[in-house]
């Protein structure tokens, strides 16, 4: 990633925004929760900064951004939200979610008696899909999109149906792989931690997002459907705010990936209050598992 930074943490470039790196790119990739909203309200930067790379000259083709969410929603569902934050419909082309996915996976068993593990607010996931929805003792396939009561259960909420689940070797399709997402300030779990215990006692798990590979492969179809042409991975940025999913599955597909610290990571990081500032973050760096391209302390400009 050639870029102008700030200061340099190890290898790993800190840029102060992406305006220094815009013209690299025709696609942008670009996470939702934690990077466009906090879960309560926009970052007002990061809508400005992608309305500004839209508007960008194009080198060949117009200069795009698709939204890639791990919401277990369909996409009109994820913009109407998005609608609600205020985060500018000027600053993307399209919205890929995790809902979507699932979706497409469920469409692909008519007639299925399918478990719904999660919170009622979800169940526009099943609409229009030729399903029944059945306990878990009839279920010959599960949807976790998240928890109950994500405000105070835990996944030990869980270990009885999970058991019922797996003597019976239901396959469960899980429609947002984040372990945690932020909500204003606060750390949040997510139906990939329900997963991760299913698949911990045996359980057949199919993730439905990021960071596995048929969510990059769905996003570039969509950008490639918008002008007929699709982009070369070395000319697409990935932007998230989690090394788990957003950095890791854009390094495994091999396109360049921005981390943005005000997520997922901001306590790890010590950036939680607003005058808090991003300091040397090498050693933290050092300890991870996967590295980013570059990481910016919030999406902006």
């Amino acid at each position: 990633m050639s870029s102008t930074s700030s200061f340099v943490s190890g290898t790993v470039p800190i840029l102060s925004g992406i305006a220094c790196i815009a013209a690299n790119y025709d696609l942008i990739l670009c996470d939702v929760w934690g990077v466009l909203h906090d879960g309560t309200r926009a970052h007002g930067g990061a809508g400005e900064a992608l309305i500004r790379f839209r508007r960008l000259p194009g080198e060949g083709r117009p200069r795009r951004v698709i939204l890639v969410s791990n919401a277990p929603r369909p996409w009109p569902g994820v913009q109407a939200i998005l609608d609600g934050y205020g985060v500018p419909r000027e600053a993307y082309d399209g919205i890929l979610t995790s809902g979507d996915l699932t979706c497409s996976l469920l469409a692909r068993h008519p007639g299925a008696r399918i478990h719904h593990l999660g919170p009622e607010r979800d169940l526009t996931i099943f609409d229009g899909l030729d399903i029944r929805l059945v306990s878990a003792e009839d279920a010959e396939m599960v949807v976790c999109t998240g928890l109950f009561d994500d405000s105070r259960e835990t996944t030990e909420d869980y270990r009885e149906v999970l058991s019922v689940l797996r003597a019976r070797k239901i396959p469960m399709i899980c429609a947002n792989p984040d372990l945690v997402v932020e909500r204003d300030k606060v750390l949040i779990p997510c139906a990939g931690l329900i997963a991760s215990a299913y698949a911990e006692i045996g359980g057949d798990v199919t993730y439905a997002g990021k960071p596995y590979r048929p969510v990059y492969e769905a996003a570039l179809d969509q950008a490639a459907a918008l002008d007929g042409l699709p982009p070369a991975h070395a000319r697409v940025l990935a932007i998230g705010d989690a090394l788990r999913t957003d950095i890791d599955g854009a390094a495994r597909f091999g396109i360049p990936n921005l981390l943005v610290a005000r997520g997922i990571h901001a306590e790890e990081l010590g950036v939680l209050a607003e005058h808090d500032s991003l300091g040397d973050i090498a050693d933290w760096l050092a300890r991870q598992s996967v590295r980013p391209d570059a990481v910016i302390e919030k999406l902006v400009w």
